[in-house]
């Protein structure tokens, strides 16, 4: 999820969309077949930005060692959110809720990111279309980011991510496909996969979030908050929208792993 990059080096992308352990899902087999072009291009963009820039580490222009971390933290704090510069700053400020969707602190960031990006966006691309699909996810995204950045309006951190967007993608999901079953596979209770419907899933993926941000201490870490805005946007939009949902007649799917949460 959406994270602040100065504690990325420390927890290896402190931001990521995993909230039970190392939770994965792919819902009813519905992805494969597709068409979501929208959703693959937002997934290569975000690959190419990220392998690309210093975060992935394998841009010998970057440097290395010291001179690398600081390539690092210039990049985020130049494409990332920094609240306490986003309002009283000046058109570049405001456009960067929307370039900081496409930056990743580290690779369990951006993979964690991508996976459940592909797993929930494909389909609610297909249900919402592809321009309505991208307006969607950027503003989401940028509003999600932007209702963090208001409560914490002095914090000088940076946030990354694409988590806002996705939280907003879920949202989405869980209104369209609520009956669409979803694996997932969790550490405590021996990575066995259970398949639940969205309307279990997901709604307990957001009392994790609540509960997470009740315990959030001030400083760098994940912006739960950011998630929960995001989700709230997709949900209200999807109700707004597109009124009754969609049965999804499920079948059996692969489990898909995760990444573990710090």
């Amino acid at each position: 999820m959406t994270g602040r990059s100065d504690r990325s080096r420390r927890s290896g992308g402190s931001g990521r969309i995993g909230a039970w352990g190392a939770a994965a899902a792919r819902a009813a087999g519905r992805v494969r077949g597709v068409s979501a072009p929208v959703t693959y291009a937002l997934i290569a963009l975000c690959c190419l930005v990220f392998v690309l820039g210093p975060a992935a580490g394998l841009n010998p222009a970057y440097g290395s060692g010291d001179e690398l971390l600081a390539a690092r933290r210039a990049h985020f704090r130049r494409w990332g959110v920094i609240p306490a510069e986003l309002f009283p700053g000046g058109p570049g400020a405001a456009l960067t809720p929307v370039t900081a969707l496409f930056v990743h602190a580290g690779w369990v960031h951006l993979l964690g990111n991508m996976l459940f990006l592909h797993v929930f966006g494909a389909m609610a691309e297909e249900r919402m279309g592809r321009l309505r699909f991208a307006l969607f996810y950027v503003g989401c995204g940028y509003l999600a980011l932007l209702g963090y950045a208001a409560a914490h309006a002095a914090s000088g951190q940076t946030l990354v991510g694409a988590s806002g967007a996705i939280s907003a993608v879920l949202g989405a999901f869980l209104w369209l496909f609520p009956t669409a079953r979803v694996t997932s596979v969790l550490p405590f209770l021996f990575f066995l996969p259970l398949r639940f419907p969205a309307w279990v899933v997901l709604p307990f993926w957001v009392v994790l979030q609540w509960l997470a941000l009740g315990r959030a201490h001030a400083g760098p870490g994940v912006a739960y908050l950011a998630h929960l805005v995001g989700f709230g946007l997709g949900l209200g939009y999807a109700w707004a929208r597109f009124g009754r949902p969609t049965r999804v007649r499920s079948a059996p799917a692969p489990a898909t792993q995760g990444e573990d949460q710090p």
